[in-house]
């Protein structure tokens, strides 16, 4: 994993993070450790991680508040892990800016599949082009987006979205492309993919309930639409 060095495990309960420690340290990563939300923000200040994987159930901030001050200034990906299982507490990580979401207890092979899924989505070509269609542009190599010349802030995984359907501008891409696309074979979940279509709407059109540029192709998926 040589693109990636420098892990952040936010977890309040020292077993858990004795238990990753060294499985992540075997895949070349040097960990570092916060017990409490205020410990993550002033660890991501100081070590500057390239992933923070994190629990939700902290003692003094939660983890969905810790999301969006982190994303409020940067753009590192994290992994939520976490004991909750109801779909709100999912879509409401995710809305902060959330890149995925592992519920306890999970594998370590799962867990490694989603930071290599990640990885994969945050390596670039300096050399790539430049796409543009309607004020919408993508810069490939800087990861950077702009409309009508005003740069917008993306989480990795809205960009990576982004990125999957002006690749493939003008064609409709299915439910099952885009998840096999942005997370890897065997993950089926759509709420994620609604979730981070609506936060892309909501950063990129000027009136997300009457899209310009994401279209929704009922029942089927989505499309990215070429402007003349």
């Amino acid at each position: 994993m040589e693109s990636w060095q420098r892990v952040l495990i936010v977890d309040d309960e020292a077993s858990i993070r004795r238990y990753l420690r060294p499985i992540l340290i075997s895949q070349g990563f040097d960990v570092y450790e916060a017990s409490n939300g205020q410990e993550a923000l002033n660890a991501v200040l100081a070590h500057r991680p390239d992933l923070i994987i994190l629990d939700l159930g902290l003692p003094d901030i939660d983890g969905i508040e810790v999301t969006h001050r982190l994303r409020e200034w940067s753009q590192i990906p994290i992994i939520i892990l976490s004991v909750r299982e109801a779909e709100q507490d999912k879509v409401a990580a995710l809305d902060a800016g959330a890149d995925d979401y592992l519920t306890k207890p999970f594998g370590n092979s799962e867990l490694l599949a989603r930071i290599r899924v990640i990885q994969r989505r945050q390596v670039t070509s300096a050399n790539e082009p430049v796409f543009s269609t309607g004020g919408l542009l993508l810069d490939y190599s800087r990861r950077a987006v702009t409309v009508k010349e005003n740069e917008v802030q993306l989480t990795p995984t809205e960009y990576d979205i982004l990125r999957l359907l002006a690749n493939n501008a003008g064609k409709v891409l299915t439910h099952r492309q885009l998840l096999l696309g942005i997370w890897g074979e065997g993950y089926d979940d759509m709420h994620t993919l609604r979730v981070n279509i609506s936060n892309l709407r909501a950063k990129l059109e000027p009136d997300p309930a009457r899209p310009t540029y994401i279209h929704t192709e009922a029942g089927v998926g989505y499309r990215l639409k070429v402007h003349d």
